[in-house]
């Protein structure tokens, strides 16, 4: 109570004081044509080959650009490579660049002008990507390219300035995705070679603003790139604003004072500690905000859930009840998702009714049933697994972090109702991802965010092949029939027909209770009134080129 009084103070006095700098102070923040976030977690790189958290995709995205993007739908769409084809047999692509694509100027270049982006660079970028020596996170993306010819020793070429070539091992129907990530953006060597270990802290891009200013913890300035080739659809160049402006106020009580009082532009997500300040209990905007802030809420790739490690050859599942399926089923339908996400979460998130892979990729579909809350067909399932109201039942071991541990009580609390004991064990967060890793907890909290907007992304966690400390298969979960379809979907190019075989795919892992699905997880965004063009994705990309400061 303390905490939240001193909240509350602060607030007030934070309001205070703008209303007391007078209006003209006020309008003149709103009249700049300057974009202002804050990056709570600090940016370590803006070096496109280490792109791999939110907090620096967010103003890599900003200065870089690769062959393809993607829309706010997830469907892949021309970038500089402004067509591209794919062979029959799915393992050879060809890019058609665009000619009027250049890299920022900079003093890396003879007189500081920028030179036109050819196919010759991709080539170079792709090999910097995937260097040992550079050791990127990124590398992993050119794992599948087929390095055994002694045409294409790298597995891409570039034919000449403009047409650009990648083979593939065997068919990904994804890999178009997987080239929208920024760790595919496109670097010039001379840059690289200019600024070498310093590139990260002084990079050189295409994109639809350039790097200016940068100093650690306080400030990192973007401005408008003049020469961006992207227009929008009357044919203005874009981007509209002047300039990105990024603080580091690592404090998220502080960045949120600083929101409402004007000083920062956008808002993304929801701390605890202004939740309710924010928010109604339904998820709605605070109606005394209502003139002052939009509130955006769109599918987020992230699915939050339960997992069951299905391997029994483990010790810790040796004399383990869940081996048992209607045990499993019994806590997939023993408590209720929508009241977990009304009271827990302020209904931020969609509960996860339909299978694993989530809400908001092109292949999801409603139709797909998954488990909903169902009190009396629990007590059923757990009476035909041999334990009538839970008697017999020895406790189950829940194993968590702390963030979580409000969701985990909540369902504790749930099944305790219908006879299932649950003991919640908190893990610290590296103890805890080890332990899941090494198949070492029968039951276990996760939860897994796209990289790329396909659901192969989400079904790879059930193939066989991916066993986890190797891969990210967690549950050790191995079925015959399950892997036959998810090769069978690695061959099909039409999308309809692939998107149905993912959806036999999640049905059978529903059917098998692997996973107990929590919520389908969305974008949360609060942003001024006088900002326009923000548009959410699934994939949380802030997307900056076609936002307007009015």
């Amino acid at each position: 109570m303390l905490r939240k009084l001193n909240f509350l103070l602060l607030l007030i006095l934070m309001v205070v004081a703008c209303y007391c700098t007078g209006s003209s102070g006020m309008h003149s923040k709103s009249t700049e044509n300057v974009f202002r976030y804050n990056e709570s977690k600090g940016i370590s790189t803006l070096d496109p080959a280490f792109a791999r958290n939110q907090t620096i995709i967010w103003p890599v995205n900003q200065l870089f650009n690769g062959l393809l993007q993607m829309d706010r739908n997830l469907w892949v769409q021309p970038c500089i490579a402004k067509r591209w084809t794919v062979s029959s047999d799915g393992k050879e692509y060809r890019f058609v660049l665009r000619r009027d694509v250049y890299f920022h100027d900079d003093p890396a270049f003879p007189g500081g002008v920028g030179r036109r982006v050819t196919a010759y660079d991709f080539a170079y970028s792709f090999s910097r990507l995937g260097d040992p020596s550079l050791a990127a996170p990124g590398a992993w993306v050119l794992h599948i390219l087929d390095k055994d010819s002694a045409l294409h020793p790298t597995g891409f070429l570039a034919e000449n300035d403009t047409v650009f070539h990648i083979w593939l091992k065997h068919p990904f129907p994804a890999f178009a995705g997987l080239l929208t990530m920024q760790y595919c953006a496109v670097v010039p060597r001379e840059a690289v070679v200019y600024y070498g270990d310093r590139f990260g802290h002084h990079p050189v891009g295409t994109g639809p603003f350039r790097f200016k200013y940068w100093k650690d913890g306080e400030k990192l300035i973007l401005i408008k790139n003049k020469k961006y080739f992207e227009k929008d659809s009357l044919g203005k160049r874009l981007p509209y604003l002047d300039a990105v402006s990024i603080r580091f106020i690592y404090d998220k009580q502080s960045e949120f004072l600083e929101f409402i009082s004007g000083n920062l532009d956008f808002l993304s997500g929801v701390n605890a500690a202004s939740k309710d300040e924010l928010l109604t209990r339904s998820g709605r905007l605070n109606p005394k905000y209502e003139k002052k802030f939009h509130l955006s809420v769109s599918p987020y790739l992230n699915t939050e859930y339960l997992g069951f490690l299905m391997d029994t050859s483990m010790p810790s599942t040796k004399n383990s009840p869940l081996k048992i399926k209607r045990i499993r089923q019994a806590i997939n339908e023993g408590f209720d998702r929508r009241k977990m996400m009304k009271y827990l979460r302020n209904n931020i998130g969609t509960p996860a009714l339909h299978g694993f892979v989530p809400e908001g990729l092109p292949s999801f579909s409603k139709r797909l049933k998954g488990y909903d809350y169902n009190p009396g067909h629990a007590r059923e399932l757990l009476r035909d697994a041999g334990y009538p109201d839970g008697e017999g039942l020895s406790p189950i071991t829940l194993t968590t972090t702390s963030d979580y541990l409000d969701l985990c009580e909540y369902i504790q609390h749930e099944l305790a109702v219908i006879g299932i004991l649950l003991r919640i064990d908190v893990n610290t967060g590296a103890s805890y991802r080890n332990n899941v890793a090494n198949a070492r907890l029968p039951f276990f909290r996760g939860s897994w965010i796209a990289d790329y907007p396909d659901a192969e992304n989400y079904l790879a966690l059930f193939y066989s092949k991916n066993f986890s400390p190797g891969g990210p298969n967690y549950t050790h979960f191995s079925n015959a029939v399950y892997d036959s379809l998810y090769e069978k979907a690695m061959t099909v190019l039409d999308e309809s027909k692939r998107f149905s075989l993912y959806q036999e795919m999640d049905s059978l892992i529903i059917r098998e209770a692997v996973v107990v699905p929590l919520y389908y997880d969305e974008v949360v965004r609060f942003y001024p009134v006088n900002i326009s063009g923000l548009e959410p994705n699934p994939m949380n990309l802030l997307i900056l080129k076609t936002v307007k400061k009015n």
